[in-house]
């Protein structure tokens, strides 16, 4: 039995665009129009789970309030630790270190940030998680509020990707995109 998983990446946060990780910056008035216009017409939620960091858990607890759902918070869902580059723009590391974000960019599995959390710590870390929901809600459809560098490796594997290419797969803010999971038959994406 599947559990139906609609991902929601934030919205823009305060201290804008690049690897905000594990900082824990508040959305802008701009971020909480992107997610409430993304979820202004989809329903059929048994329930909500977010990251616990507060650019996704403030939103979520908004909704779960404004539609009655239960809400509970996964910290395997938390966004990647970028270690160094934490709060730091690609733009501005291609200036001081280009060949490691260009070997990031093309291999994150096979380059690990200084002080990062390792790819291949970040992907269990996500395959713990959706065990937990598939185990706590199987039969279930859940919106997830989580994050981009989440989304990306959970659609690159969808999508029968090879696990270097995750980093090509764009989610925007505010994306929603709908994924079906079950440990045997492992990850879908559900389109439409």
């Amino acid at each position: 039995m599947t559990v139906q998983l609609d991902f929601l990446r934030h919205g823009e946060t305060e201290l804008g665009g690049g690897l905000r990780g594990s900082l824990d910056d508040p959305l802008t008035a701009s971020g909480w129009q992107q997610m409430d216009q993304a979820v202004a017409v989809a329903s059929g939620w048994q329930g909500i789970v977010s990251s616990p960091l507060q650019r996704c858990a403030r939103f979520a607890e908004h909704l779960a309030e404004q539609r009655g759902l239960p809400i509970e918070y996964n910290t395997h869902l938390r966004e990647l630790h970028f270690g160094e580059w934490e709060g730091k723009h690609p733009r501005d590391l291609m200036l001081t270190q280009a060949d490691e974000l260009g070997q990031f960019w093309t291999d994150p599995y096979g380059y690990t940030p200084p002080g990062a959390e390792p790819m291949r710590d970040f992907a269990a870390r996500i395959d713990a998680g959706l065990l937990a929901l598939h185990k706590a809600h199987a039969g279930q459809r859940l919106l997830v509020v989580s994050h981009a560098g989440v989304m990306r490796l959970l659609l690159a594997r969808a999508r029968g990707l090879k696990p270097a290419a995750l980093l090509q797969v764009v989610v925007g803010y505010a994306e929603l995109a709908r994924l079906e999971y079950d440990p045997q038959q492992g990850l879908s994406e559900v389109m439409g």
